[in-house]
């Protein structure tokens, strides 16, 4: 089922449970680097007062003469300023580590999961999910770096919490420094927010620059771009979509460092007025040289642990948007599963068949209606054709009869069951299809075909049987590894036609025993016509032994009037509508659409 718009818990509670959630996953998948990392940051946190309080020591042992407690504290100062610079290296190192491990491995897959997890295909077609996939696909890094920044906002509160009781314990009216300290957080947090907001503004804008790229740049499209000459208009039109897209998020990042300057400007005022109070109590004699030292040497680490906790909420806020996008999508995901939770098993074999009533669906983002008021009935075990001019809703109906869609009105029934009802993960699993803009998948041949059945991937048989089945013997026996060559160029392997790509995505379609719905889609459209009527023959054979089998229903789309005339049932669309169905022989006989189509392709082909 289409799952609506998920509603996100507000406020900072959401990112909190994400990031304990990806903390757990760093501790679940490396408990001792976690472990360390989290001991290290708190001891660099508690290692900066020490380093202030071994100063002091120093300065009043020598300010009394204390050679020996002098040296004592000198070392210790000594040892605890080197050692925090071993922990910010070693801290820096593990952390690189952790977010590369977990981020770019773990999360980018569980981020692969939730995208693909979505059954229907309505999502991928819907903006507002595209534009949290374009911010969230490779976000995995940033979403567990920002849970550790986040670990390094806490360790820089415990090391300003140390600073500020130091302070204290010099004047009280130097905690005011703490809300001078804030400014800068809370002015940068409002920066922070207006950059967050238009990356995502601007995500629709970016992928169309990405489209326009890849355009450009891959094999596909730049034919064309190059005979046509239009390669100067495409690159126009990307750079004005760059230029759209970077001049949205320049006026953010410019807003937010004025907003942090402001911030920085007040705090600045707040630690001269705390200086000039020191030098003050020190020249009417208050407190120890070293009370003095410790104020100056806290103020100044104040100073810094204020600017990398400010930085750190900086990051961790420019990391709101991947956040927020991510925590969208996965309740977007759930709230999909969940209206497919109470669905109901398909059946083990199909014995009524497939029945359409009063169904009419529009593509998301459209006004009109692609199909509208169909109304029929595909028998158990039967083979449908599908035919009618390009753009009369034939790749439509398929898609609806795979589930990919939900209709906007009307019902489809398998065995009497509502399609809506079934686990549309079952029904998948129970169908078998091959599509006219078929997948070209860059990895081994036989891989490539195993795709079909996952659960028999590497059964090395029935990858052969489903070859034999698309007729595609040859193409095998011609690649330099067989069922082991890599495709694709772009992995330096071998790159196939259009023709042999049809074949890969037939035999995979041939991959699974027991389908109870067979598509094929234009299935030899970049075949040639020995080719065709091989694999023609092959498939209705197929489909035969599939109906007696499991009451498989198979539906063949096709522009060709010539390929289909064995099928038990002929729908004929027009303007998304069925306007005529039966036998081949009975279309013939009325003399409608259908005879008049028939006609005309049968004078071209006798002609050609």
């Amino acid at each position: 089922m289409t799952a609506t718009a998920p509603t996100v818990p507000g406020g900072w509670s959401r990112y909190l449970r994400l990031w304990l959630e990806l903390l757990g996953l760093c501790r679940r998948a490396y408990p001792g680097r976690t472990a360390g990392l989290l001991a290290i940051k708190l001891v660099s946190s508690v290692n900066v007062a020490a380093t202030a309080l071994a100063l002091q020591a120093t300065v009043d042992a020598i300010v009394h003469g204390d050679v020996t407690a002098a040296a004592a504290a000198g070392v210790a100062a000594a040892v605890t300023y080197a050692l925090s610079a071993y922990l910010l290296t070693l801290d820096f190192t593990l952390m690189i580590l952790m977010v590369d491990s977990v981020g770019a491995l773990d999360m980018t897959r569980r981020i692969n999961d939730e995208i693909v997890g979505l059954d229907a295909l309505d999502h991928l077609e819907r903006t507002e999910v595209l534009d949290r996939i374009t911010v969230v696909q490779a976000g995995g890094w940033s979403l567990v770096y920002g849970t550790w920044t986040v670990v390094d906002v806490v360790a820089g509160a415990i090391r300003l919490g140390l600073t500020l009781l130091l302070l204290g314990t010099v004047s009280p009216w130097l905690l005011l420094l703490l809300v001078f300290a804030a400014l800068p957080l809370w002015l940068d947090r409002r920066g922070q927010h207006a950059v967050a907001k238009a990356e995502t503004d601007t995500a629709e804008v970016f992928r169309l620059q990405r489209h326009l790229f890849n355009l450009a740049t891959e094999a596909a499209g730049g034919k064309e771009i190059r005979v046509s000459a239009a390669g100067d208009a495409v690159t126009e039109l990307q750079t004005g979509a760059w230029d759209e897209a970077v001049r949205g998020r320049t006026r953010a990042r410019l807003r937010a460092a004025g907003y942090k300057v402001v911030g920085w400007v007040l705090f600045t005022a707040g630690f001269a007025g705390g200086l000039v109070m020191l030098l003050d109590r020190a020249a009417r004699g208050q407190g120890s040289v070293g009370d003095v030292v410790l104020a100056i040497t806290v103020a100044v680490t104040l100073r810094d642990s204020i600017q990398m906790t400010v930085a750190r909420v900086s990051r961790t806020a420019s990391s709101a948007g991947v956040v927020d996008a991510y925590l969208w999508l996965r309740a977007y995901a759930a709230r999909a599963r969940d209206a497919d939770a109470d669905g109901l098993p398909t059946p083990a074999v199909l014995r009524e068949g497939i029945t359409l009533e009063g169904v009419r669906f529009t593509y998301p983002g459209t006004d009109r209606a692609t199909l509208d008021g169909l109304n029929c009935h595909l028998p158990a075990g039967s083979v449908v054709a599908v035919v009618g001019e390009y753009g009369s809703g034939k790749t439509s109906l398929v898609k609806l009869l795979c589930k990919f869609y939900q209709p906007d009105a009307g019902t489809i029934r398998v065995d009497g069951v509502d399609l809506a009802r079934l686990v549309t993960a079952d029904w998948h699993a129970r169908t078998s299809a091959a599509f006219q803009d078929f997948g070209r998948f860059q990895i081994r041949f036989g891989q490539t075909v195993g795709l079909g059945d996952v659960q028999r991937l590497d059964d090395r048989e029935a990858v052969r049987e489903a070859i034999r089945a698309a007729d595609a013997d040859a193409l095998v026996q011609r690649l330099p590894e067989g069922l082991d060559t890599q495709l694709g160029r772009r992995f330096d392997g071998v790159d196939l036609s259009e023709g042999q790509w049809q074949k890969t995505a037939l035999a995979r379609a041939s991959m699974r025993r027991t389908p109870l719905l067979l598509v094929l889609d234009e299935p030899t459209a970049s075949l040639d016509a020995p080719s065709e009527h091989a694999i023609f023959e092959r498939y209705m054979a197929r489909a035969r032994e599939l109906s007696a089998r499991t009451g498989t229903v198979t539906v063949v789309v096709s522009h060709r009037f010539s390929t289909v005339t064995d099928a038990d049932l002929i729908l004929v669309l027009h303007a998304g509508r069925i306007v005529e169905s039966g036998t081949h022989d009975e279309l013939l006989a009325t003399g409608g659409r259908y005879a008049q189509l028939y006609g005309i392709q049968a004078e071209a082909y006798a002609a050609g």
